[in-house]
């Protein structure tokens, strides 16, 4: 495959209080759960960024710059990586769909597109994004000027490249995937951020109903 997945885990994880990454969440912590989605998805896994040692659960890519936020992991993944594209997941989504990875991948082969992400109800989401290497040059700009934001950044390399930013709608994804997806979890919880304790509790919430206890 022309592709490889990175996981973005450098974030302070000021609002959990504790390493996100670490965070336990259904007997496995956050990286190992969004690492597993890479892997499902066919590709293989590192991690971008790093605040804690993690070299246990993937490859990691050192930040070339730390405290530049998520757009300096994605500078240095796609600075390290060989591979056409590259797929990047937030190490705080646990309960995205493989599926949905995927899928982006399948519609970002055509060649006028420099970064294809999912929107929901018409609001695009900037992760899961899949990220063609040859930005790299716009997307470094955009961190070496200050403007960190990773959509802006994701805009700004694909109108230098003369490309486009694809936004899939993700309800589109659900109809054509209807019978694969039907295990999966409701389309409201695929984007759950878990960024502090009541995230993860609401994340917990929503896999016990999809598995409640037997009796």
């Amino acid at each position: 495959m022309d592709a490889a997945g990175f996981v973005l885990a450098g974030g302070r994880s000021s609002r959990m209080g504790s390493e996100k990454a670490l965070v336990d969440f259904a007997g496995e912590p956050l990286v190992a759960h969004a690492l597993r989605t890479l892997r499902l998805a066919g590709l293989t896994a590192s991690i971008a960024g790093a605040r804690s040692p993690l070299e246990c659960f993937a490859p990691v890519v050192a930040d070339h710059e730390p405290d530049m936020g998520p757009l300096g992991g994605i500078c240095a993944a796609l600075a390290s990586t060989e591979a056409i594209r590259a797929v990047f997941l937030p190490v705080d989504l646990p309960l995205l769909p493989a599926l949905l990875v995927t899928f982006l991948l399948k519609e970002t082969q055509d060649e006028g597109t420099a970064v294809t992400v999912a929107s929901v109800a018409g609001f695009a989401q900037t992760f899961p994004a899949v990220v063609r290497r040859a930005a790299l040059p716009w997307l470094r700009a955009a961190l070496e000027s200050g403007r960190g934001g990773c959509f802006a950044a994701f805009q700004a390399a694909a109108e230098g490249m003369k490309k486009s930013v694809k936004v899939v709608p993700i309800e589109r994804i659900v109809k054509e995937r209807a019978l694969a997806l039907r295990e999966e979890l409701p389309l409201q919880c695929w984007f759950l951020n878990v960024n502090a304790p009541a995230d993860l509790l609401q994340a917990k919430a929503c896999l016990a109903e999809r598995n409640p206890p037997s009796r």
